[in-house]
């Protein structure tokens, strides 16, 4: 019998009691590693009332010392990375250096959580009025909620209940039914670092215990990653249920490429940013955008893809892993096979992908497509696997009406050696985030991760300020004092304490 993961509920990891198990396979062999549960209706009322009771103590905790606690936090992350980047890379399947990749950009998120009494500092301007002064105070609202993804268990998690309970929130994690190992080893350490018991509660299940989250009158907040049709539905009953929401849903990423572009760096980057993480990353470039006569370095591109295998965890040689579900790989395929039906010419095909020693995998290979056109499937959908679509274009202005219409604005890039081009394609791009020369324009945590148009259903984006000012409430208190009580106030003995009426 596999071994069944607890849950972190009331401060303890405990056997659930339910009588329903989900199985967590390695995607590179089906191996069962252990089995999930579904949080039974009692379970997810024990732990959001857990946190609701830890809540009115932590929020008087000063805000240094939960500064100190992330403080802890990321140096014992740091300590075991590696030790985490093993479990990760078991259950998703990534390569290690992916993996560890996946671990270190939730550290960063950790670090700026330590600076969390600067990002809670309010504002104050003194004689607004006559002799009355106005300050606001950032105040934490109670008890969220994450519901993440399995394409990073680590930095996902990371993104979302360090930044909220350093603002002094407690927080319910739902991570992701595919590979819950990893976060629950987070929590462990999160315990491990000092954290006070009933701060961080973890619930294992589907849409079932998702909806439990999204309704219930004590969760304030819910953050989310995942496809469109879950966040639109994450983003629509959240609200409905007047909490704040912030959805990060779905994206098709344009890599532009100008033909005074450095040629060896435009196909080292397309080729890791596509195929990286076997697709499986919100960033991923999955269209590549070809302006003038850099269309003939597809041929060169072509070469390069056809040197990428995937692998094995533990495989050196392997660029990246399978994908996470063989439903996963099933939908890749007949996207791929759609390509071919609706006219694109599949320059290399991924789809009899296989692995010596691992038959049982979820393998594709690295696809690349021309000719392809803005109504096919290909390029409509989110593929999620190392698939890329060449578009070629004559000006930079039909790269930038080509990305504009798309309905996604999560990332793009522009590759040029024109200060003038990338700075016209920067300001009339309509997408959240923007690399120039480079492939994948994720930030770094000061900054914030910002998503645009279908990428995106919210307000406030997730880490940096705006993490703070999504996990807070501003008060704003308008004072007056009159001199009379000056005149009232007493003084007695050598100390000069003073006594107000």
């Amino acid at each position: 019998m596999s071994t069944r993961l607890p849950q972190l509920i009331n401060g303890e990891f405990a056997q659930s009691a339910t009588d329903t198990w989900i199985p967590v396979t390695n995607p590179a062999t089906q191996e069962v590693l252990c089995e999930a549960p579904a949080a039974t209706g009692e379970e997810m009322e024990q732990a959001i009332a857990a946190a609701k009771a830890a809540f009115e103590e932590w929020r008087e905790v000063p805000v240094t010392e939960r500064a100190r606690l992330m403080m802890r936090y990321q140096a014992l992350l740091k300590e075991r990375h590696d030790d985490i980047a093993k479990v990760l890379a078991k259950e998703t399947g990534k390569t290690f250096e992916d993996a560890k990749g996946d671990v270190w950009r939730g550290i960063e998120v950790v670090e700026q959580a330590a600076n969390i009494p600067s990002l809670m500092m309010g504002e104050t301007v003194e004689n607004v009025a006559r002799s009355i002064d106005t300050h606001s105070w950032i105040q934490p609202l109670g008890v969220c909620a994450g519901i993440t993804p399995f394409n990073f268990p680590a930095m996902i998690p990371l993104w979302m209940f360090p930044m909220a309970i350093a603002s002094g929130n407690t927080f319910v994690l739902k991570p992701s039914e595919q590979d819950p190992m990893t976060p629950n080893l987070l929590a462990e350490l999160f315990l491990e670092a000092g954290a006070p018991k009933n701060v961080l509660q973890v619930v294992h299940g589907g849409k079932q215990q998702v909806d439990t989250l999204l309704t219930h009158p004590e969760i304030k907040a819910v953050s989310f990653v995942g496809s469109v049709p879950v966040g639109q539905h994450v983003y629509r009953t959240a609200t409905e249920h007047l909490k704040r929401a912030q959805c990060f849903a779905g994206a098709k990423n344009h890599m532009v490429i100008m033909p005074d572009a450095q040629k060896s760096q435009v196909v080292g980057n397309l080729v890791g940013s596509s195929c990286g993480a076997a697709g499986q990353r919100c960033m991923a470039i999955s269209v590549a955008v070809f302006v003038g006569d850099s269309k003939q370095w597809i041929d060169d591109i072509k070469e390069e893809f056809a040197k990428v295998r995937p692998g094995a965890w533990d495989d050196a040689g392997a660029a990246y892993g399978p994908q996470i579900s063989p439903k996963a790989r099933e939908r890749i395929l007949t996207l791929i096979k759609q390509g071919k039906e609706e006219g694109a010419t599949c320059l290399l095909d991924g789809s009899g992908c296989t692995v010596d020693g691992l038959p049982d995998g979820n393998w594709v290979g690295p696809t690349l497509f021309t000719d392809v056109k803005p109504e096919m499937s290909i390029y409509n959908e989110e593929i999620f696997g190392p698939v890329l679509c060449c578009v070629c274009v004559d000006t930079l202005e039909e790269a930038i009406e080509l990305v504009n219409n798309s309905p996604y604005g999560n990332g793009t890039s522009i590759f040029t050696a024109s200060g003038a081009a990338a700075r016209k394609y920067q300001h009339e791009v309509e997408v959240g985030q923007v690399g120039i020369n480079i492939p994948i324009p994720v930030p770094l945590p000061f900054f914030s991760f910002t998503g645009w148009k279908g990428s995106f259903y919210g307000d406030q984006h997730a880490y940096g300020k705006q993490a703070v000012r999504f996990y807070t409430e501003t008060k704003t208190v308008t004072s007056r004092w009159f001199d009379d009580d000056i005149a009232d106030a007493t003084h007695s003995g050598p100390n000069m304490t003073i006594h107000l009426k």
